[in-house]
């Protein structure tokens, strides 16, 4: 009797530990994942990850942007930095994903790309797997930002199925506006099940009416052909401030802070920050899709 009365014991024992464990899980906050993507290059795509990581960060937020452009990064040239260690390193095992994230004098962190190195756009299984494990050191941010490369290579829809919020940029240029399309076509056909966020941003606008007209176009068809609900996140005006802040090397937020497309990325972080995250997104959601 004694021996069952302790076994009882145990058992309880165990299961008042387990809830403990499950209590203190849910209480931990964590990070809300944020790819930003294009169908084509060239459309800004970069900038505005590394704008909206900064409006974040003067929220109070704390920010780590990785650059996902596997093997032609370049978030470390907006921000006027060479990086000593990149994901190369830690694609190769010589570096942990904490060891190579920078902290920068705009109040974000930075996971730098591999820039040139042409064999990381396409991953093997075990350097997936590596890739996974440490990409959960990246949890103790609020928000991680993820800018992938342009198109949709199976890199870049894996970072897409994972976020909370995917977002695509395009211009007014036809062919980006197509390209984008065709990147929202592939995640509506290919990941119909997944619960993702779809938004959609307009870059280089001249006017606000315009920005709108592409936006109810790309949304129009993606509800209609598509089944799938992308929301018009916001615009960002063709700005002369953009281009000296680029050639500064500098992010525009920092450089102009009052400047028209200043004032449409905190618009954007407003509009993000109205928007709850999925309980079933973010780093747990990484070993499954990457698998």
């Amino acid at each position: 009797m004694e021996d069952q009365a302790e076994n009882l014991r145990e058992i309880m024992r165990k299961q008042a530990s387990l809830q403990e464990k499950l209590v203190k899980s849910k209480e931990i906050k964590r990070s809300r994942i944020i790819t930003v993507t294009s169908g084509k290059g060239g459309v800004g795509k970069t900038n505005i990850a590394v704008n909206i990581a900064i409006a974040y960060a003067r929220r109070g937020k704390k920010v780590t942007v990785m650059d996902a452009d596997l093997g032609m990064g370049n978030v470390h040239v907006i921000l006027n930095f060479i990086p000593k260690f990149s994901l190369y390193h830690v694609m190769r095992k010589q570096k942990s994903m904490k060891e190579i994230l920078t902290e920068t004098e705009y109040g974000i962190s930075i996971v730098a790309g591999a820039s040139g190195i042409s064999e990381l756009a396409n991953l093997s299984p075990d350097e997936r797997q590596n890739f996974i494990n440490e990409i959960n050191s990246l949890g103790d941010a609020e928000i991680i930002i993820i800018d992938t490369s342009a198109g949709v290579s199976n890199n870049v829809l894996d970072f897409i199925t994972v976020a909370d919020d995917a977002i695509i940029v395009a211009t007014p240029d036809p062919t980006s506006i197509t390209d984008a399309y065709g990147v929202v076509k592939i995640i509506a056909t290919k990941y119909e099940s997944l619960n993702i966020d779809i938004k959609l941003v307009v870059n280089q606008v001249k006017s606000a009416a315009s920005a709108k007209r592409i936006a109810d176009r790309m949304t129009h068809i993606a509800g209609q052909f598509l089944n799938l609900k992308m929301e018009y996140l916001g615009f960002i005006y063709e700005d002369l401030a953009v281009a000296n802040a680029v050639h500064e090397l500098k992010p525009f937020m920092v450089t102009s802070p009052k400047c028209k497309a200043s004032l449409c990325i905190q618009h954007i972080v407003e509009r993000m920050e109205k928007t709850d995250i999925k309980p079933n997104g973010g780093l747990s959601l990484f070993k499954k899709f990457f698998n």
